[in-house]
């Protein structure tokens, strides 16, 4: 297609209107060169669409550190598939992930969405998850370019890196993915040594576009661009959300002065287009038709979509129904990414999420106790083990269909006996459903209602149907609830603003509940919390209310609140031995520990890696009680485990997406393979790690380790963490038998040595820091012998020194288990 004469039929004025979102999720659309409104979506483990309501379902796959854990390039593109039958199932083109940043700081609150402390492993996990998502004709657009490794003051903080390590580390992972085909690319709110990175020339322009040749979209994270000139000149192609900021007519009059050259702005639009070819939301015109007569249809576009996407999700008792059984079309029509149509199979999301997840699983310790044989009756302990924490907080968050926990998914198998034990919870869980949101006018109307599983609702963009935003005025949460038991029952608003809680119409909370710090995310996505108490009886039903001012500002809603609710409970201590009793008379006990959404998600990073609450202490209580004591560690990040080698097993699960407990009855009891490797190392104590600053000092975090992150600073400090980085453990055993290494190819030969099938990730470092540098995931059965043939990149040889340098002449290459587990070694010369 002739994009530039497409530009020639805009006007400048129009031109520029392209270059700012519609609104908070989408393009504007412009019928007159066949350009159909382009919807993006936050992911990276679902896909929320244009409403970010549990009105509208998604599947939910296990956190980016899970996936990263598999160490499964061929599984992470399936999953990439199956997003992009989502991302067509709810009409969005862009799906905004996959998070590149590295695990610099164990700290660092959004870990947990990132892939791994290692650029290789994260560049090509990373790489595998673009290409998944663009074979389903959807784009990605990886993020936060670059050297957003941390969230103190993220919108503010000047990170200064030296370029060896900005080049050899932080960009490397973002440089594979754009040699992988990325499509799109999103620019960090922070600075880079003295520039914002949606102003960063010499990285943008330069690196990114000059150097790799990236033809893609570059898309500001959200609110990032905060000037006209030197935003429009650094490199960034769209500004989102839209249509207020500094573009717009302030662009345009720099445009028309001299200050930006015209040629900027349709290099910008021409990369709108591209995109939107790719994605098939560019149609041919009429007089496109003339010159093209005998070419191929025209791509599909959104009415296409919208023409193929199911009925609404069903209720959540018909496993059958939403997205879980969304059938995608067999062609995603004529996706024009280097050929024509190519076909889809369909995924299935519940069987994936349930895979990914047991895949992801890593068994840091196992005395022999897993996996579980017979039908053992089991102590399951834990809030966790209840409520599992599936997700991270923030915009990584979805709304999926259902969510089964430990204790549904082990009550299928096995007889559970369940008691808390210790609940580090510092908010109350929502309201159970069926809760009912209704939206009203400033005399009370209702102008909608919309179902909702729980108490917790959020919309950030688009209002649903039949909601007019100039009308609205507030959100009211409706729900009748019948107490189980009779006492003091606490109920909570989350939430920041005025609320009013009414409880059979009579008011029990009036005022505001106000958030702390000036970070509008966190206001938006971790919200505060207010509590009240108030006497309910055993049986009866009480009509709960829980009203909200709302409004659209510029078309866009910003919605979220949440009732919760929580019932009489007994004092920490009874809740303790409660659980040492149920333990000692069980079989087996299952402790299931973990992180909150107040210790691990956007907005802010951690200030310990502490467990919260009492649960070292009902581990290590437990574990007195029984010698079986499997640890179930339910964290996307790294946690101490100051307990590690009084329990059976310590297994970690991550935030494992909404098949959980399925996912964790196939583990413990050997029908699944703990396939997990840590993608990052796990530190015994947070003063062991060699790195952890993320606080800046007037205004600026300085990398003052350079290229010492990671396994490379473990080793350099002398000190052993609690797991290395490759770490993981399955239920078979695997020699390593020889190792040959021919160029830059690396042939290594294991055998299972165990008494059942197995997979193993073969992983080869190089060079005198033995950096990873190749892995493979086999699979063998008892006794069998495979060979692993890995190539090793060029990178793997070369140093920056102001240029990329391969380093001639012989290298030291290792084949193992782990970065620390190396058991075959061989030398390659280049």
């Amino acid at each position: 297609m002739d994009f530039d004469e497409l530009i020639a039929r805009l006007d400048l004025t129009a031109k520029i209107r392209l270059l700012t979102g519609a609104g908070m999720w989408s393009l504007l659309p412009m019928p007159e060169i066949g350009l159909d409104r382009i919807v993006m979506s936050d992911g990276p483990i679902g896909v929320r669409g244009g409403r970010w309501s549990a009105a509208d379902p998604s599947i939910a796959l296990p956190s980016p550190t899970a996936l990263a854990a598999t160490w499964d390039v061929e599984l992470v593109r399936r999953a990439g598939r199956l997003l992009a039958q989502e991302a067509r199932r709810k009409g969005v083109h862009v799906l905004l992930a996959p998070t590149l940043n590295l695990h610099r700081s164990p700290l660092a609150g959004r870990h947990f969405e990132c892939l791994s402390e290692d650029p290789y492993l994260t560049g090509e996990i990373g790489a595998a998850y673009v290409e998944g998502v663009q074979e389903g004709g959807v784009a990605t657009t990886p993020k936060h370019f670059v050297a957003n490794d941390s969230e103190t003051d993220r919108f503010t903080v000047d990170v200064r890196v030296e370029e060896k390590a900005l080049r050899e580390l932080y960009l490397r992972p973002f440089e594979r993915v754009v040699r992988a085909g990325a499509w799109g690319l999103m620019t960090a709110y922070n600075s880079v040594n003295g520039a914002t990175m949606t102003e960063h020339s010499p990285l943008v322009n330069g690196v990114l576009k000059e150097e790799w040749g990236f033809d893609g979209l570059v898309v500001s994270d959200w609110t990032a661009v905060r000037s006209t000139e030197a935003a429009a000149l650094g490199g960034t192609d769209v500004a989102m959300p839209g249509p207020y900021g500094p573009w717009g007519d302030r662009l345009e009059a720099a445009v028309r002065e001299g200050r930006v050259p015209e040629s900027v702005v349709d290099d910008r639009v021409r990369r709108i287009l591209r995109l939107a070819e790719r994605v098939g939301a560019l149609h041919i015109t009429p007089s496109d038709a003339q010159e093209t007569a005998a070419s191929e249809p025209a791509a599909a576009g959104a009415q296409e979509i919208a023409a193929s996407e199911p009925a609404a999700p069903g209720a959540q008792e018909s496993p059958a129904s939403g997205p879980a059984a969304y059938e995608a079309p067999a062609v995603f029509g004529p996706l024009r990414s280097g050929g024509g149509p190519r076909v889809q199979e369909p995924v299935d999301g519940v069987a994936l999420a349930r895979e990914a997840a047991a895949r992801s699983f890593t068994l840091l310790a196992n005395d022999g106790v897993l996996p579980l044989s017979g039908r053992p009756v089991i102590a399951l302990l834990g809030a966790a083990a209840r409520e599992a924490r599936v997700m991270g907080g923030g915009s990584a968050q979805v709304f999926p269909e259902r969510i089964v926990s430990p204790l549904a998914g082990l009550s299928e198998r096995t007889e559970v006996r369940y008691a808390v034990g210790a609940d580090p919870r510092l908010r109350l869980a929502p309201l159970p459903g069926p809760v009912t949101a209704q939206f009203l006018d400033a005399a009370g109307t209702v102008l909608s209602e919309q179902p909702l599983s729980t108490g917790e609702a959020r919309w950030m963009g688009d209002l649903p149907p039949g909601v007019d935003g100039d009308r609205l005025a507030a959100v009211r949460l409706r729900a009748a609830y019948t107490p189980g038991a009779t006492g003091e029952h606490e109920l909570s608003i989350t939430g920041a603003g005025a609320f009013t809680l009414t409880v059979d119409g009579r008011s029990v909370f009036d005022g505001r509940v106000d958030a702390p710090g000036d970070d509008p995310a966190v206001a938006f996505l971790t919200p505060p919390e207010h509590r009240v108490s108030v006497p309910m009886t055993a049986g009866r039903a009480y009509e709960l209310a829980l009203t909200h001012p709302a409004g659209a500002f510029g078309g866009m809603a910003f919605v979220s609140l949440a009732l919760g609710h929580a019932d009489p409970a007994p004092g920490e201590d009874e809740l303790l031995a409660e659980a040492v009793r149920v333990a000692a008379e069980c079989d087996v006990a299952v402790v299931v520990a973990g992180t909150t959404p107040q210790v691990e998600s956007e907005g802010f990073d951690r200030e310990s890696l502490r467990l919260p609450g009492r649960q070292d202490e009902l581990v290590r209580a437990v574990a007195a009680a029984g010698p079986r004591t499997v640890v179930v560690v339910n964290a996307g990040a790294p946690v101490e485990l100051p307990w590690a080698e009084e329990v059976a097993a310590v297994l970690l699960t991550w935030f494992p997406g909404q098949e959980a407990g399925a996912a964790l009855a196939d583990v413990l009891f050997g029908d699944a393979e703990p396939g997990g490797r840590l993608p990052t190392t796990w530190p015994r104590t947070l003063e062991d790690a060699p790195v952890t600053a993320v606080t800046p000092v007037d205004g600026t975090l300085a990398y003052e380790e350079g290229v010492s992150i990671g396994y490379p600073a473990w080793r350099r400090s002398g000190r052993a963490p609690a797991y290395w980085f490759g770490h993981g453990l399955g239920y078979t055993t695997w020699s390593y038998d020889s190792i040959a290494a021919e160029g830059a190819t690396v042939s290594v030969a294991v055998t299972n040595t165990g008494p059942r099938p197995g997979r193993e990730v073969v992983q080869v470092y190089a060079g005198r820091e033995h950096r990873l540098a190749g892995f493979d995931v086999v699979e063998a059965g008892p006794g069998e012998t495979v060979i692993s043939t890995i190539f090793l990149p060029e990178r793997a040889f070369q140093v920056w020194d102001g240029g990329w340098r391969t380093v001639e002449g012989e290298h030291p290459v290792a084949a193992g288990r782990s970065a620390a587990d190396l058991r075959l070694f061989a030398t390659v010369k280049i």
